[in-house]
């Protein structure tokens, strides 16, 4: 098992951490990650913790003109709710996947029958790891990343579309791209307030 022995290593994951922070796809030119690339942010991604090896988490690249099939997608999923939604709304639906040139799909593959030794929120938690590991990998690569969800991650007609079933979900888009300027640090609260001693 390979271990992390280069102190210096270790500190520059450490400030990746501290230093993330999500980059508005406005900020998002039109490069993408490389397919090697983004192997390697999956191979980071798959690195999170999972009780029991359950492997809940379930990726689904988007990219070109899938982008536009994903669009088409959110502007009827905005009929579904408001079928007289005016066509300026519809229009934004449709553009919104074409914001980032690379698009991930992140969502959890719940198998209930590993519960209640692994239960299902753990699974959940499992996969969610697994995004925020993607996220760390793109920015360590360079790429400017956030995650979306809205009202969109929820529609029956999305989640039908990843081949969801009614126990699994779809924890967010990750949009990834790379930033001409570099996306600024938000200011941070200190962990000290939110954190106490148990003493029993």
């Amino acid at each position: 098992m390979a271990e992390i022995n280069n102190p210096m290593a270790g500190q520059s994951v450490l400030d990746a951490l501290i230093q993330r922070s999500s980059t508005p796809p406005r900020l998002m030119g039109d490069e993408a990650p490389s397919h090697a690339e983004t192997e390697r942010m999956l191979k980071a991604a798959v690195t999170a913790p999972d009780h029991g090896a359950v492997r809940p988490w379930r990726f689904h690249i988007i990219k070109g003109n899938a982008r536009e099939k994903l669009g088409d997608l959110f502007s009827a999923a905005l009929l579904d709710r408001e079928p007289f939604a005016p066509p300026s709304a519809i229009e934004k639906e449709k553009n919104r996947p074409l914001r980032a040139p690379l698009i991930i799909a992140v969502c959890a593959k719940v198998d209930p029958s590993r519960a209640p030794k692994v239960p299902v929120i753990e699974q959940i938690v499992a996969a969610a790891g697994a995004m925020e590991h993607l996220v760390l990998a793109a920015q360590a690569l360079g790429y400017g990343a956030i995650v979306l969800t809205g009202r969109n991650a929820y529609a029956g007609r999305v989640r039908a579309a990843f081949g969801l079933e009614r126990e699994d979900e779809l924890l967010g888009f990750v949009y990834i791209g790379k930033s001409a300027d570099p996306t600024p640090v938000k200011p941070r609260q200190d962990a000290a307030d939110f954190t106490s001693e148990w003493n029993g």
